[in-house]
């Protein structure tokens, strides 16, 4: 039995002009029982091409999304940006949902989804959001930094309304687009996970569940429900 492809975004080093892919992406994913394939940033004329050789789409974490996305400027708060990644992603993104192909998003794949999808972002959580606890973690990343509340679809899958997290990103979720559900609140009130009823599978975690240990816990947990939903 062949294992479901699923295309992952690939991360961009600006300075170097180069993509490049850290390995617990892929990991989380072989684990999970499927075959990741590292997608190249090509045009958005050929997103529908790519998809298709696909069972399912991952949308990595990595750069800010441009605030014009969602309708601001630019401010000095924002941190370095990646057209070309935020018109491949909003490409792929109409592409998997028209098809209703499984997709999974992580950090920047939460707020990509959000965005692309009608609703807004925090473009500096401390700056912009002062009830706000720390977001950005010191290394290691495999373990918990706060807890999260579950709720729909993920409190089903863990069996639990109360998950810890790790927790690595400076940007979140202002307004959540219309199409959107949350299914995770952190204890500073911020969302931190998202799904489309409307879609078999589109969900999206503002932590990186690739960080822990990818044969037990709760990061292969999500993988393997996005890969399953490959193969319904």
């Amino acid at each position: 039995m062949k294992k479901p492809i699923i295309g992952v975004l690939p991360l961009f080093d600006t300075e170097k002009n180069s993509l490049w892919m850290l390995p617990a992406y892929l990991q989380g994913i072989r684990t999970a029982g499927a075959l990741p394939l590292i997608l190249p940033l090509y045009s958005v004329e050929d997103a529908a091409q790519m998809a298709a050789l696909c069972d399912g789409l991952l949308f990595t974490g990595g750069h800010d999304v441009d605030p014009a996305l969602y309708g601001e400027e630019k401010s000095e708060l924002c941190a370095e940006l990646c057209p070309a990644r935020d018109r491949l992603e909003q490409a792929l993104l109409a592409y998997a949902m028209e098809q209703n192909m499984p997709v999974l998003g992580i950090c920047r794949g939460l707020q990509l989804i959000n965005a692309a999808l009608g609703g807004t972002l925090w473009q500096d959580l401390a700056a912009q959001r002062p009830q706000t606890r720390n977001h950005r973690m010191e290394r290691p990343y495999d373990r918990a930094e706060h807890t999260v509340q579950l709720s729909g679809p993920l409190a089903a899958l863990y069996g639990t309304d109360c998950l810890g997290v790790n927790s690595c990103h400076h940007q979140g979720i202002k307004t959540l687009a219309p199409s959107l559900r949350p299914m995770a609140m952190a204890e500073d009130g911020l969302i931190e996970a998202a799904y489309a009823p409307e879609q078999s599978f589109l969900w999206a975690v503002q932590w990186h569940p690739e960080f822990f240990d990818p044969k037990v816990g709760p990061g292969v947990t999500i993988f393997r429900a996005f890969v399953e939903a490959t193969q319904d």
